[in-house]
C-alpha cells in the first residue's frame, strides 16, 4: 500500500489525463517543463512519462498472469495450522507460523517440505487471509452467542475500571455465565471466568449453584493454578462475588489482593471478560442446560483442556494505542492500533511475571502437547457433555446445593 505522500495508480492516471491536453498544446520548452512537473508529482521516470504522453493513457489488461509464489505445501501447512488453532484470524496466525509448523511436525501432524519454512517466514498477512479463504475449513466452527448477567452492588468494594493499557500481569476481570437453559429455574451450573487484562490469560471453573462454598472453592482452584501472582479481582455487582463470606475470604485467607467492582448497569467496565464470555464459554456451550453433578464435573475436565489450549497455543492481540479523531460535521471516532499477536503464556514470560522454574515446567508441558489432538479431545468431550442427561428444573436434590469440587476437599 502506498504512503500518504504517494499517488495510487488510478490517481496518477487521472492526473496525467488532465495534463495530456496541456502537453500536446505546449511548445518543446513547455513540454520539458511539464515533464519536470509531472515527474515531481507522480514520481515516475521521465522516459516513462514521455512514452505515456506520446501513446494512450488508458490502462491495458495484463497480458501475462503472475506466476505462483507460494506452493501447494504452503496451502496445506496453513490449513493444518489454522485448523489446529481453531481458525484464528491471519493477524494472530502470522507471528508463530514457523514455530507452530515445527511443533506440529514433532507431533506428526505436518510434514515440512523443502523451502516451506522460508515461505512461511516471508508470507504476508493478506496472503494468509486469501489462502485460508480459498482453502476453507475442514470442519464447521461453533456458533457464537453472547451472555448478559447483572446483579446488585456491594457497598464495601470500591467502583473502578482496570485501565485498558495495564502492563502488569495479575489484574483479573471476573464474571459468571449461567447454564440454566432458555428458561432458567431451579439449581444449575455456572462458569466462573477470570481474564487477565495485561496478558489475556484465562481461567475457568464450573460450579453447581452459586453458594458461598462452591464459589470459594472455585477461587481456591484459580489461585492455586495461576503461574503468576494475583494482584486484583474486578467483578460485576453480582451477589455471588460480593458478599460478607467471600469478602472475608479475599481479605483474610488470600491476602494482598485488591477488590474492585463495576458501576451498576455498566458492563463495559468489565469489557475484557464480557467479550471472552462469548468466545470461550457461550461459543462452546450455547444455551444448553447443565444441572447435574456429572455434567459439572465433566465441564471442569473440559475447562482443564481449554486452559492448556487457549493459554499456550491461542495468540491474542493487545491494544497499544487509542486515538480519538474529530472531523467537522461528523461524530468522533476512535482509531485503535494493536500489537503483534502472542500467546498469553508468551506475554507473561516476556513480562517476567513467572518464575524461571515455573516457566521451564510450563514450557515442557507446552512442548509435549499436540494442539491438533488437544482440539479434537475438546470437541469430543463437548459431544460427551451434551449426551449426559439433565435433571428436570426444580428437581435437583438438596445435597447439590453444597456440592464441593473433589479437587478442593483435601485442601485446608
Amino acid at each position: 500500500m502506498p504512503n500518504r505522500s504517494q499517488m495510487t495508480i488510478d490517481e496518477r492516471r487521472t492526473y496525467l489525463q488532465i495534463q495530456y491536453g496541456r502537453y500536446q498544446a505546449a511548445s518543446r520548452k513547455g513540454r520539458s517543463q511539464l515533464l519536470t512537473e509531472m515527474q515531481q508529482v507522480t514520481g515516475l521516470h521521465r522516459k516513462s512519462l514521455t512514452r505515456l504522453m506520446r501513446g494512450q493513457l488508458a490502462r491495458r489488461p495484463r497480458g501475462k498472469q503472475r506466476g505462483r509464489i507460494y506452493t501447494a505445501a504452503v496451502d496445506d501447512a496453513l490449513r493444518v495450522i489454522a485448523e489446529s488453532l481453531d481458525y484464528p484470524c491471519a493477524e494472530r496466525l502470522k507471528p508463530d507460523l514457523v514455530w507452530m509448523a515445527h511443533h506440529l511436525a514433532q507431533h506428526g501432524e505436518l510434514t515440512i517440505a523443502p523451502g516451506l519454512l522460508e515461505q512461511l517466514e516471508s508470507i504476508s498477512i493478506p496472503t494468509i487471509r486469501r489462502i485460508l479463504k480459498r482453502t476453507g475449513q475442514d470442519e464447521p466452527r461453533l456458533p457464537r452467542r453472547g451472555p448478559k448477567r447483572v446483579n446488585q452492588a456491594a457497598q464495601e468494594v470500591p467502583m473502578r475500571r482496570i485501565p485498558w493499557d495495564e502492563q502488569t500481569p495479575g489484574h483479573f476481570e471476573l464474571d459468571s455465565v449461567h447454564h440454566g437453559g432458555p428458561m432458567p429455574s431451579g439449581e444449575y451450573a455456572y462458569t466462573l471466568q477470570f481474564i487477565d487484562v495485561a496478558t489475556g490469560w484465562s481461567e475457568r471453573v464450573a460450579v453447581l449453584g452459586r453458594s458461598q462454598l462452591v464459589v470459594e472453592d472455585a477461587f481456591r482452584v484459580v489461585v492455586a493454578r495461576l503461574p503468576f501472582p494475583l494482584l486484583e479481582v474486578h467483578s460485576d455487582n453480582g451477589s455471588e462475588f460480593l458478599n460478607a463470606h467471600l469478602l472475608h475470604f479475599w481479605r483474610e485467607r488470600v491476602t494482598g489482593v485488591d477488590l474492585s467492582r463495576s458501576r451498576p448497569y455498566q458492563k463495559n467496565d468489565n469489557r475484557f471478560v464480557e467479550q471472552k464470555n462469548g468466545t470461550l464459554v457461550r461459543r462452546y456451550l450455547g444455551d444448553a442446560r447443565l444441572d447435574t453433578v456429572a455434567q459439572t464435573l465433566l465441564l471442569n475436565e473440559l475447562y482443564e483442556k481449554m486452559w492448556l489450549f487457549y493459554n499456550f497455543f491461542q495468540p491474542v492481540m493487545r491494544q497499544v494505542e487509542k486515538e480519538f479523531i474529530s472531523e467537522d460535521g461528523q461524530l468522533t471516532r476512535v482509531k485503535r492500533r494493536f500489537d503483534e499477536a502472542k500467546t498469553p503464556f508468551k506475554r507473561a514470560c516476556e513480562a517476567k511475571a513467572i518464575s524461571q522454574e515455573r516457566q521451564q515446567e510450563l514450557t515442557r508441558l507446552r512442548d509435549q502437547t499436540n494442539p491438533r489432538r488437544l482440539r479434537r479431545e475438546i470437541y469430543a468431550m463437548l459431544d460427551q457433555l451434551f449426551r449426559l442427561p439433565s435433571a428436570a428444573p426444580g428437581t435437583v436434590e438438596d445435597v447439590m446445593l453444597t456440592l464441593r469440587m473433589p479437587a478442593m476437599l483435601s485442601q485446608p
